[in-house]
């Protein structure tokens, strides 16, 4: 069963996919699919009630979203970090990691992450 099949379920269609094989309430991605809710300004707090209830049974979780979330069609990108900028020049050269990196990035001036560009540049096509 795949992460479409269980939103559809819940947002468009309402059919009840583990009433039809008790077998897939193992399948239920709870936490996805509280990720996916929160999306959503009409169903960020169903979402936190779900996550509130984190410790109920998949299968009272699923069917809590089932009854309670209205019928329409809901279809949002995946929530993603932003990329910051130079991350990765920094991050290579210094050897830092990403928070590291970061901190390191608010006190490097423009000209010297060039020159550290400038120092990892290898040539060859980019």
């Amino acid at each position: 069963m795949e992460l479409k099949d269980w939103l559809n379920s819940i947002n468009q269609n309402k059919t009840d996919l583990i009433e039809e094989d008790a077998s897939l309430e193992k399948e239920y991605p709870p936490f996805i699919i509280n990720k996916c809710m929160s999306g959503h300004l009409d169903t960020v707090l169903y979402a936190n009630e779900m996550n509130i209830a984190h410790s109920l049974p998949k299968k009272l979780q699923y069917d809590f979203y089932l009854n309670s979330v209205r019928k329409r069609k809901r279809f949002s990108p995946w929530l993603r970090k932003d990329k910051v900028k130079d991350l990765d020049v920094v991050k290579s050269y210094y050897g830092y990691s990403n928070e590291k990196a970061q901190q390191a990035l608010r006190i490097l001036s423009p000209e010297q992450i060039a020159f550290i560009r400038s120092k990892l540049d290898t040539g060859g096509k980019k």
